[in-house]
């Protein structure tokens, strides 16, 4: 696909539609682009390489751009294999090739490749430049977002942010120009980025000091207008604000009387002029998507039945999701079911009480078997807490 960024710098990434799962868990119906670019300058630059599975493709764009010239740089913005995954062919390509990195970055590197890279590395630290000509390149390290190596770069001249795997999404480029860049930009961040909230926070400090024309990130389109409104995005994705006003219901049912019981107050929510209402069954729905919405809106209603003395497992592990991806700062209702001994509520506040901020509204709504009269009764009432 062809992207102008500017004369100097190429895109030379490549886009992904044969791929079913992202890092085999995030489902990709329309792809992913793995994004590398080249500098042309007296000395020229390749700016991260891309997954094996694109590897062919991305040689000859490669080729193409230094249209003989010889490759002097590797930056190596981050070292995850859908970014490293061609350093292998790049340096037998070009066997002089100097690699870009910092310290982390080359402690790591041997536990991917067998190089031999004796007086091929350039070690650079905070601060550091390196010159290619009439562009410069300045680093920043980004420990953390996600990685511990990962890094990203300056290009002064042009005023260029090499972002890493911030500001990236989902999507092949050539299937996804047109789309929203928020849905599944969002997505991604939540279920890959999103436990690091602090280390993203500290790079949109640094960021801030820069004067940015434009964002290339490893995956997802190159951003050139409107800069404000992708970083305002992450600072409120990374601070674990709401994004918007609403309220999640993540049902885990297993005969449907608890997902009558979420639909209810779905209906409910929407009578009492909720904005915005999703009902989302964690046994059928993208769990990725699910968590996406758990982080945008302010509330969230978890019901779900009981099931060996605990709570059915999609339910159990959509809670460890967000565990693990350190939700905060909601306000969270429970409804169980449980037709012998009720235990799913027990279980799931459980695991809420160890997130951050996150307070329990309302009376639990305990339902036994199937929705009877009084438990409709019992839902207003949650929905009323919830309003």
């Amino acid at each position: 696909m062809q992207i102008k960024i500017t004369d100097a710098v190429k895109y030379i990434g490549v886009d992904d539609t044969t791929i079913d799962l992202f890092e085999s868990q995030y489902v990709v119906p329309e792809g992913v682009s793995y994004n590398s670019y080249l500098i042309l300058d007296e000395k020229t630059a390749v700016m991260d390489t891309v997954d094996k599975r694109g590897m062919e493709a991305w040689e000859r764009n490669l080729l193409s751009e230094l249209n003989g010239r010889k490759a002097d740089y590797l930056v190596i913005h981050h070292l995850e294999p859908d970014h490293a995954g061609s350093i292998a062919r790049l340096v037998e390509l070009f066997p002089d090739i100097t690699l870009v990195g910092n310290a982390k970055t080359f402690s790591m590197l041997p536990q991917f490749f067998d190089l031999d890279l004796e007086g091929k590395t350039l070690v650079v630290k905070e601060g550091d430049t390196l010159s290619l000509g009439e562009h410069e390149l300045q680093f920043i390290l980004s420990p953390m977002v996600h990685w511990p190596e990962v890094m990203v770069s300056y290009e002064r001249r042009d005023k260029i942010l090499f972002s890493a795997d911030g500001f990236g999404k989902f999507g092949a480029l050539e299937l996804t120009k047109d789309e929203d860049w928020a849905c599944e930009a969002r997505r991604y961040y939540f279920n890959i980025v999103g436990k690091y909230g602090a280390p993203v926070q500290a790079l949109l400090k640094k960021a801030a000091a820069l004067d940015i024309a434009q964002i290339c990130p490893l995956h997802g389109p190159v951003l050139s207008e409107n800069l404000g409104y992708y970083i305002g995005m992450y600072d409120t994705w990374s601070s674990y604000k709401p994004e918007n006003e609403g309220v999640l219901i993540a049902y885990a049912s297993i005969h449907g009387n608890t997902g009558e019981a979420a639909e209810r107050l779905g209906e409910m929510l929407r009578e009492k002029g909720v904005p915005k209402v999703v009902v989302s069954d964690l046994a059928r729905e993208d769990m990725a998507e699910v968590i996406e919405d758990a982080f945008r809106y302010d509330r969230m209603v978890v019901a779900a039945a009981s099931y060996d003395g605990g709570v059915f497992p999609c339910m159990q592990d959509f809670l460890q999701h967000l565990q693990s991806k350190a939700y905060q700062n909601r306000k969270v209702a429970i409804v169980e079911n449980g037709s012998w001994a009720p235990s799913a509520a027990r279980v799931m506040k459980s695991i809420l009480e160890t997130m951050r901020n996150v307070e329990i509204v309302g009376e639990t709504v305990t339902i036994r078997s199937a929705v009877k009269q009084e438990d409709v009764a019992n839902l207003e009432k949650l929905a009323d807490a919830l309003v």
